[in-house]
């Protein structure tokens, strides 16, 4: 069964309705995944002021020794892993293209926004510093950051600020659309020349698969079987892709969940149990303290 990327998607939105652009910024602490496997239609921009990273894009992985920006295009599924003990930000943009777009149909939307949006052109992957494109981003990303006012407090990447003021949203857009005239200037947009990796694809239906099914039982051969692919191939191609067996990520993502309803309602224990596919408790107390190193009631107190 093979899917499009379109209904591949991160659900939460970036940004706001009228204005779906949105910054974050990330703490490193430690060594480790900084950010979890995730894609969405919107294209992301990654500042790194430093320290040593690895990003991981559609089973790639790029080496970040040091300051430098790097670009994420649409439906491109991507995590960070930090691997040094330095404490660091890594801070993001996030936006649809669609604010980017004019009503008169000119050039810059013929030849550049339109083919980013179809796909048919990508972003450069990473700029270092020592690119002459490199400042000139550097000033205009700056400048973005500016626009939204306080930047969002570090932790967790689910942490995002928006803004609704007319007259920032028009900064931020001339910001970015300086960013796309840098980047083309110096010819860094580049054609699409692979093909869909279907690959990728398979890995995506079955997260997608986990985020609308992790309340209820899920066997492997559930996975395997939305990608048509057999249960130890797929298992060896989800760790390769994901880092992590299939079964630790659904536990990953149950306790994920846990968290959002032990910080945002006050419902049982017990039910939050139930509500995120655990159909025992003592199983579900003891995936939930090797997650957060406390228990449910404790986490729920500290939030």
């Amino acid at each position: 069964m093979e899917q499009q990327p379109s209904i591949l998607k991160e659900i939460r939105p970036h940004g706001t309705k009228s204005f779906p652009c949105a910054i974050y910024r990330t703490h490193s602490v430690g060594k480790g995944t900084l950010v979890k496997h995730h894609w969405h239609e919107e294209v992301e921009i990654l500042y790194f002021s430093g320290g040593k990273f690895r990003l991981e894009v559609n089973m790639e992985s790029f080496p970040i020794p040091s300051e430098c920006f790097c670009f994420i295009n649409p439906s491109e599924l991507h995590s960070i892993i930090t691997e040094t003990s330095d404490s660091h930000f890594e801070d993001a943009v996030v936006f649809s293209l669609g604010i980017l777009s004019f009503d008169s149909y000119d050039e810059a939307q013929i030849h550049l926004l339109r083919p980013i949006q179809n796909g048919k052109l990508l972003f450069p992957r990473c700029i270092a510093p020592q690119h002459p494109a490199f400042v000139p981003v550097r000033n205009a990303f700056t400048d973005i950051m500016h626009s939204f006012g306080q930047p969002p407090a570090a932790g967790s990447f689910d942490s995002q600020l928006v803004t609704d003021n007319f007259t920032s949203q028009l900064y931020i857009k001339a910001s970015l659309l300086y960013i796309l005239a840098t980047l083309s200037s110096h010819r860094l947009f580049t054609p699409t020349e692979k093909d869909l990796d279907k690959r990728v694809e398979s890995i995506k239906t079955a997260l997608t698969y986990i985020s609308d099914n992790y309340q209820n039982k899920i066997y492997i051969s559930d996975l395997a079987k939305q990608v048509n692919l057999n249960g130890q191939y797929f298992c060896r191609l989800f760790k390769k892709a994901i880092g992590r067996s299939p079964m630790a990520y659904i536990n990953e993502y149950r306790i994920k969940q846990a968290k959002r309803l032990l910080e945002n309602t006050d419902i049982a224990v017990t039910e939050v149990c139930l509500e995120c596919g655990f159909n025992n408790l003592g199983n579900f107390m003891q995936e939930f303290r090797r997650a957060t190193g406390t228990t449910p009631l404790q986490y729920r107190k500290k939030s």
